[in-house]
């Protein structure tokens, strides 16, 4: 009797290791219920209304941010996309929103509970990342490429770096103003506008590959020959998805 006791006894933190095993998986990434996360209650009105021209919840499904991953959204400004994606990526995740230079809005913004996984980046657009950000899940690049063609940017060496600081299967989302295929990179200070052929040949160029698109801010009406921020109809906007083999 007593040495049965003894063996149940050895037994019981064996059993209580293995129960804990099957009550606690191990995380995986998943993907977010994105509509849900938009109805949260502490998003503002401000960021609801530009809701209305972004379509978040559809920018998020073609970016595809899951739980845990790490982020890099670039040309942060003050902090739109960059919340998206910490939301999206939640406490387990890490996002980190460039600048080239200091953004009061952004500061501002980091200090809401949403912006607990962020971390500001202040670096070149052609040096986003430096030696301390590696590894990423995913990077974004909303409605800012277009700005690289008109400043002191290197976009050779910015599509460079966005490539090196992705893991293997790692994706880059862009999502900009369309400008007519002939304008190609030289209507970004004028129009606020880039071809998209013209962006996914240099983007292609760094060694990504071109693996979607998404239609939900094209608008064949525009004639995409007005600056963004007064045209009489709304923008013709691209989004597209590259990988890194």
């Amino acid at each position: 009797m007593l040495t049965a006791c003894l063996h149940r006894a050895r037994a019981l933190p064996r059993l209580l290791a293995l129960s804990l095993l099957v009550l606690a998986p191990a995380t995986v990434a998943r993907a977010q219920d994105y509509a849900a996360l938009m109805a949260a209650p502490d998003r503002t009105d401000a960021d609801r209304q530009t809701d209305k021209r972004r379509d978040p919840v559809q920018l998020l499904t073609a970016a595809g941010p899951k739980t845990g991953w790490k982020v890099l959204d670039m040309g942060a400004g003050a902090g739109y996309s960059t919340e998206l994606m910490a939301r999206s990526v939640g406490p387990t995740g890490k996002v980190y929103g460039q600048n080239d230079k200091d953004s009061e809005k952004f500061a501002a913004r980091l200090k809401t509970p949403a912006m607990a996984n962020v971390t500001p980046v202040v670096r070149p657009f052609d040096d986003p990342a430096g030696a301390d950000i590696h590894d990423l899940d995913l990077i974004t690049f909303f409605f800012a490429y277009h700005d690289t063609t008109y400043m002191e940017v290197d976009r050779a060496k910015m599509n460079k770096a966005m490539f090196n600081a992705l893991k293997s299967g790692g994706f880059l989302v862009i999502a900009d103003h369309s400008a007519k295929p002939e304008d190609g990179a030289t209507v970004g200070k004028t129009y606020h506008r880039i071809a998209e052929a013209t962006l996914k040949q240099e983007v292609e160029a760094a060694g990504f590959k071109l693996v979607g698109s998404a239609d939900f801010l094209r608008h064949p009406e525009d004639t995409r020959t007005n600056v963004v921020f007064r045209n009489p109809t709304p923008v013709d906007e691209f989004v597209l998805r590259f990988q890194k083999p």
